[in-house]
């Protein structure tokens, strides 16, 4: 029998402070799902994420990457204290233009008592693997701040 997750208080509005802020809020992206064991990320490519020759510049893909795996990370870390990003590490493997709807799919790999890693999959509509990230995370409890 699976429990349905329900994130708390706090933590919705952690959730929606995250997506109006820096990166998530200038690239348009869209937190579909998110709980502590998947987050799905979506968006539509426009001008905003193209480099010069009009394909997506990889650094929206790493910082999709490092959004995704970082609000599954502090999902199930949750209330102990903070998670942070140790590496990013993110292949691009088909060039993607402006049009294009992407969703991005985080699943933990590994989660221990110090660190975290976390796989994220960026496909298109057509479900074609456009990039791949691996996301490791620093568990920091509340006391080690």
């Amino acid at each position: 029998m699976s429990t349905q997750y329900s994130p708390s208080a706090a933590q919705d509005e952690m959730l929606a402070t995250f997506m109006s802020i820096g990166p998530n809020q200038a690239f348009g992206l869209q937190l579909d799902h998110a709980d502590p064991d998947r987050v799905d990320i979506s968006w539509t490519i426009d001008d905003r994420h193209l480099q010069t020759y009009g394909n997506v510049h990889g650094g929206v893909y790493c910082a999709v990457v490092e959004t995704a795996g970082s609000i599954g990370a502090g999902l199930w870390y949750g209330e102990q204290g903070k998670v942070v990003g140790l590496a990013n590490q993110t292949d691009f493997l088909r060039p993607v233009t402006r049009g294009a709807n992407l969703t991005a799919t985080a699943l933990p790999v590994h989660r221990g008592r110090t660190q975290q890693l976390w796989e994220i999959r960026i496909q298109d509509e057509s479900a074609r693997l456009m990039a791949h990230g691996q996301l490791r995370l620093q568990n920091v409890p509340h006391s080690s701040e």
